[in-house]
């Protein structure tokens, strides 16, 4: 190529390129800032150094140069805020200073007092003149007619603080809030406290401070939200900021709830004590403080809940209102000479709601009010300012029907006049439930709120079952079965020992001990030897001894587990693992016992007890209220077989007297020691009842059982006359026009296991043996039995008895002792006067069904019931 065509050299400086990028230099940049390009010859001795870092180097540069034109060479530019700063490297740019800190706080500080100055500003402050009124509740039957209306008739009552007495002022302030007239209304740690439950999902909590309660009585009827409790918090400022002490003091007593539908202190006193406000003495002003804490815990009356009885309640109460007198002294408010007078609890009026409440009303709505408590999470607060309408599953012709049989047993059986000494205090509670639902139809409480008797025997607990527990025992064995069954269900054919004074032995066949250290033995009323005998006869005459073992041959915790599935509540078993447990110390309410052997009559389906069907607020119905889905409990199979062994015991055992229904019909009769409760639970494929009979005085303090022996006139009550005749007389009637029912036919279930020692069977006699032409009819070793009931001995039926003793049947021999009869009478009994069972339905005591004769069994052996049990002896109950 020519070397006129060649590219002339490029000088050493850089060239164009450098010539270019010299020229888009910003203005002000050195020049030794570029990218390691000389602009001078490199080798003087002042030239510039060659600048190194590359881009990054030269973007701080840029950002410095920058900053320098905007504050005159200090940083910063035109930012409003200078952050990230700029004049900082790395990350000490994103440190604020402590002028943007300061700042900051100051500008979020004049935004939170603007913000409360106009919330504060913008709220009006509470006119208990214009609070909520209380309203009706309204309860109807099943059929939708009107029960009764409740509520209402004891509204919000203003006085004037003149009107309230100086006690009463006192009182409040030294129980609930001792500050109070320092006080600027609010408690910013329990606002605080309130603030973030809240608004992380937890409960919420109430202010602490009179003035804070006052605000929170007057949006009872508001949803408790976090932007509700900011509302009241301003409100409760501007209270603490604009209004007198004693206007706010006053607004919270005649604002508050107190109990018996009494809103405001006039109400209070006036419901309490029969007398207005202005006379209410230091006594009485502390026992109304007192109810501030919770009327539901702290009326004696009781409340809603199992925690609510009327002696847990007037327990709370009485110390309650102790505490208020001795903490008036405490900060001052009360001399100690003046509390040194009040050392009696004040005694108070009957509730006006109560006497508005006559018959078993008051016990069916308190029942309802608890079903609806426990479902939507209303208050009992809430529920007395009314303005619901609650249909209940309660059918009036039902309820009459049993009040009927209760009361006409009653006035038949007590004479209190004649008899002070025993037939005082005889209560009796009952309760029946549709078994294809649950739901309580009929209950009896008592006599009445009316007649001052306020505990809902229906539904109360304390009362041991007697041997209305055993069917649990027997159901669990034909579920699990036994330590001889080898992991099989058992029969009810298999054997178990059922002498009196039997040793029982654990699952190890080792003697239980008692408390000396000698080998324990379970008791029968009945002293007879009764050999080994079958748990369908054990059941039929209700023999203890059986159970006694059984249970440690199946286990506690297996029975617990059969009884829980058909309802029964666990606080209501004995946790105790001794044998007493198989024979009836657990103490479910009547509601409870009618829904669990209701289990029975359901092949086995739980539904759980229910008594509301819907609740309806302002024409719009409240969720929640269908029917409890039904469980399976057991399998059909054994509930239909224990169903078959109670069906005996109406037809020919302890709970003979149920066989007047004139319907198939199942049950068992219970009777605890020294006959402190008599229970009689039977069903028929339709419904399930429960009645129960003890006796304890409800004004003493431990509200102890009392024996009911010689209550009405007679040695001892068994589960089998009064319980069982009170059973079938309303039976009878709640059934009537109701077509017949057969239970279903059970399958034979489970394998033969005998107690450990029962005999081995003798081989069958040659008679039985398989024959074309058998040339001997079957025998039996048992001796003849008459079919019918004979006649023989005089009848037994006292004066009392004419409502449901049949002499033709209840007669006995005239010499207990040709019938195996004991000292006690045992099976027969002179002249009827034996106790030879459990609830005698074979003796020949009044409710004794057959003759002193021993009845057919299945078995085809003669049986004696057995009875009650010595609990000083075995710690045990009998049925």
């Amino acid at each position: 190529m020519s070397e006129h065509r060649r590219k002339p050299p490029q000088p050493q400086g850089g060239g164009r390129a450098a010539s270019r990028r010299a020229a888009q230099q910003r203005p002000g940049r050195g020049a030794g800032s570029g990218r390691d390009v000389p602009t001078a010859s490199p080798s003087g001795p002042y030239a510039d150094q060659t600048a190194h870092g590359g881009r990054a180097d030269a973007r701080r540069a840029g950002r410095r140069g920058t900053a320098s034109r905007g504050r005159g060479g200090k940083g910063g530019g035109n930012r409003l805020v200078d952050y990230p700063r700029a004049d900082k490297d790395g990350w000490k740019r994103f440190v604020p200073s402590w002028k943007l800190v300061g700042g900051t706080f100051l500008g979020f500080f004049a935004v939170i007092v603007a913000g409360a100055g106009i919330g504060i500003a913008s709220v009006g402050t509470p006119d208990p003149n214009k609070a909520a009124e209380a309203q009706n509740n309204v309860f109807q039957w099943a059929d939708g007619t009107q029960m009764v209306a409740t509520g209402g008739s004891t509204n919000r009552q203003i006085v004037p603080i003149d009107q309230i007495p100086l006690s009463m002022r006192n009182a409040v302030i030294a129980a609930e809030n001792e500050s109070f007239e320092t006080d600027k209304g609010v408690d910013p740690t329990g606002i605080v406290r309130a603030v973030v439950n809240m608004a992380t999902g937890g409960s919420t909590q109430g202010g602490s401070t009179i003035t804070q309660q006052y605000v929170k009585n007057m949006y009872l009827d508001s949803e408790q939200t976090l932007k509700r409790k900011v509302t009241e918090l301003f409100i409760s400022i501007r209270l603490g900021m604009t209004e007198p002490k004693d206007t706010v003091l006053a607004g919270y007593l005649n604002t508050a709830y107190y109990g018996r539908d009494a809103y405001g202190i006039q109400a209070a006193a006036r419901a309490y004590f029969g007398k207005d406000a202005k006379d209410l003495d230091p006594s009485q002003s502390a026992f109304l403080a007192a109810l501030l804490k919770g009327p539901n815990l702290y009326n004696p009356d009781g409340g809603i809940g199992t925690a609510a009885t009327p002696e847990a309640n007037e327990k709370r109460a009485r110390l309650r209102w102790a505490w208020v007198l001795d903490r008036e002294v405490a900060v001052g408010r009360m001399e100690q000479s003046e509390r040194d007078k009040y050392k009696e609890f004040p005694a108070r009026v009957d509730s006006e709601q109560a006497r508005g409440m006559s018959g078993q009303t008051g016990y069916l709505v308190e029942v309802a009010k608890q079903y609806v408590l426990k479902t939507t999470g209303i208050t009992a607060e809430k529920m007395a300012l009314g303005g619901y309408t609650i249909r209940t599953t309660f059918e009036k012709p039902k309820v009459e029907a049993l009040s009927k049989a209760v009361e006409d047993t009653r006035n038949d059986f007590l004479d209190e006049k004649k008899r002070p000494q025993y037939d005082t205090f005889v209560q009796f509670g009952a309760a029946s439930v549709d078994v294809k639902s649950g739901a309580i139809v009929a209950l009896y409480g008592g006599p009445g709120w009316d007649h001052k008797h306020f505990a809902n025997n229906a539904n109360t607990s304390g009362v041991p079952v007697g041997s209305t527990w055993k069917p649990y025992v027997l159901a669990a064995a034909m579920q699990y079965g036994t330590q001889n069954s080898k992991g099989s269900g058992i029969s009810v054919d298999s054997k178990y020992l059922a002498d009196d004074l039997t040793v029982i032995t654990n699952r190890k066949g080792q003697p239980l001990r008692g408390k000396g250290g000698e080998p324990f033995k379970q008791k029968n009323e009945s002293p007879q030897a009764f050999g080994y005998v079958t748990l369908d006869e054990a059941m039929r005459q209700s023999i203890n001894v059986p159970f006694a073992q059984l249970i440690f041959d199946v286990g506690h915790d297996k029975v617990r587990g059969v009884a829980r599935s058909t309802g029964i509540l666990d606080e209501s078993m004995d946790p105790d693992d001794n044998a007493s447990f198989a024979l009836g110390t657990s103490t479910p309410s009547a509601i409870r016992m009618a829904d669990s052997y209701a289990t029975f009559a359901a092949s086995g389906t739980h539904h759980e007890p229910f008594s509301v069907t819907r609740v309806t607020e302002d024409g719009k119905d409240l969720p929640g209220f269908e029917p409890p889905k039904s469980a399976r409990a057991m399998d059909d199979a054994i509930a239909d077989n224990v169903t078959k062994v109670l069906r005996n015991v109406v037809e020919n055992g302890t709970g003979i007297k149920a066989k007047k229904l004139g319907r198939p019909a199942a049950g068992k009769t219970g009777t605890t020691d020294l006959n402190k409760s008599a229970w009689f639970v039977g069903y028929t494929p339709e419904l399930s009842t429960s009645v129960t009979l003890f006796r304890n005085d409800p004004n003493s303090k431990d509200k102890a059982l009392m024996s009911m022996n010689n209550v009405g006139g007679v040695d001892s009550i068994h589960g089998g006359d009064i319980p069982a005749v009170i059973w079938t007389e309303y039976m009878r009637e709640a059934l009537k026009g109701t077509p017949v029912k057969q239970f279903p036919e059970p399958e034979e279930i489970g394998v033969t296991a005998d107690a450990s020692g029962a005999p081995t069977p003798t081989p069958p006699a040659p008679s039985y043996s398989p024959s074309p032409t058998p040339s001997v009819p079957p025998s039996s070793s048992a001796p003849p039995v008459s079919p019918s009931p004979s006649r023989g001995g005089r009848p037994s039926c006292k004066p009392w008895a004419g409502l449901y003793c049949d002499p033709e049947t209840a007669g006995g021999t005239t010499d207990g002792a040709s019938n195996g009869g004991g000292d006690n009478g045992g099976i027969g009994g002179t002249g009827g006067s034996g106790t030879g069972g459990d609830d005698g339905g074979t003796s020949g005591f009044p409710d004794g069904g057959t003759t002193g004769m021993p009845s057919p069994s299945s078995s085809g052996r003669p049986g004696r019931p057995g009875g009650s049990t010595n609990w000083g002896m075995n710690m045990g109950a009998s049925g």
